[in-house]
């Protein structure tokens, strides 16, 4: 298959993401691990609900680790709506009333740490920090499964196009009434949630910024074992999706990986890789093995930007000190604009 390029209505006028990213140097930071951060706080965790937990339990623990991506220098927050799902909320009995409130308060989390941030910078006039974006985290259908599907796209017989579309559009809706400025869906693992992702995005008049991330266990494929050629395809013709990338993926896989994006497409590329540390999502265990430490992160991540990358950022088992660690790596030798 050749190159695939979307068409666009005119090459010359940035998005908003484009325009932040020039804003921020060239090259914006996302934030790190959030639920294994939460748990470093004591937040409880081993629940279907996973970081979503704390949402309910202990909003506060929430609020501490966005403030602590802030002063590492995340240009771009993430909610704690990964694993937050209406079906999810409403099976413990939540109503479901109860449960868009809770959506709605992700995001209000997440925006409450950042302006709250900025006013205490713009004080002290210190220019080595923007104004950051809150990305709204939608995790795939395999999150909500808590099977471990993310990582093999393998969904069953039973569904299809029309079923993921009705599973992500109320979640959807709530969290773009919120107000974040981007949204960010999170370890896509098929062509199919793919396409479920675009065609919702134009069903609801979507005009916030998106980007479609996919988990890779090969470094080669999605994690159906589709091609990133074929999923790239349906979000080439999008305008809705402003960037896409990996992300939840061995950093040692994020290189090649760039280089083919850049083949693939003219979107922006995002990538934000956990440590290295492999995630066994049928036993709910991290399986041991060598990570990489923040400065081998911090090197990686230059040849990332180098290759193409305009995002960079961290997953599961990073942590703010990981992020500092590329917010300066990244960043250094230039001033970031307000």
């Amino acid at each position: 298959m050749g190159v695939l390029f979307e068409p666009k209505l005119d090459e010359n006028k940035p998005g908003l993401l484009e325009e932040f990213i020039e804003k921020a140097g060239g090259c914006a930071v996302i934030d790190g691990g959030f639920a294994t951060q939460l748990e470093s706080h004591g937040g409880f965790i081993n629940d279907p609900l996973w970081s979503a937990l704390c949402l309910i339990d202990t909003p506060h623990l929430i609020s501490n680790v966005h403030l602590e991506y802030l002063e590492a220098g995340a240009d771009i927050i993430v909610s704690s709506s990964y694993q937050a799902t209406i079906p999810g909320f409403i099976s413990r009995g939540l109503s479901l009333e109860q449960a868009e409130k809770i959506l709605e308060k992700s995001v209000k989390l997440a925006t409450d740490a950042r302006d709250g941030f900025w006013k205490s910078v713009e004080k002290t006039e210190d220019h080595s920090y923007n104004r950051a974006l809150v990305a709204a985290s939608i995790g795939s259908y395999g999150a909500y499964l808590a099977d471990g599907s993310e990582y093999s796209g393998n969904y069953g017989e039973n569904v299809d196009l029309n079923k993921l579309k009705d599973f992500h559009r109320r979640r959807l809706q709530v969290l773009v009434k919120a107000g974040p400025d981007l949204l960010a869906f999170e370890t896509i693992p098929n062509k199919l949630e793919t396409q479920a992702i675009v065609e919702l995005l134009e069903e609801e008049i979507v005009q916030i910024p998106s980007w479609i991330c996919y988990s890779t266990v090969d470094g080669v494929n999605a994690p159906s074992g589709e091609s990133f050629a074929d999923c790239l395809e349906v979000i080439n013709t999008s305008e809705k999706i402003a960037a896409v990338g990996i992300n939840c993926a061995p950093p040692q896989f994020v290189h090649s990986l760039v280089q083919k994006f850049n083949e693939l497409t003219r979107k922006v590329i995002v990538v934000y890789p956990n440590s290295g540390e492999i995630w066994d999502g049928i036993a709910k265990k991290w399986l041991p093995c060598k990570c990489f430490n923040d400065d081998k992160f911090k090197v990686l991540a230059t040849n990332w930007r180098d290759s193409g990358a305009k995002l960079i950022g961290g997953c599961c088992r990073t942590t703010p000190s990981t992020i500092c660690a590329l917010s300066k790596g990244l960043k250094c030798g230039s001033l970031a604009s307000n």
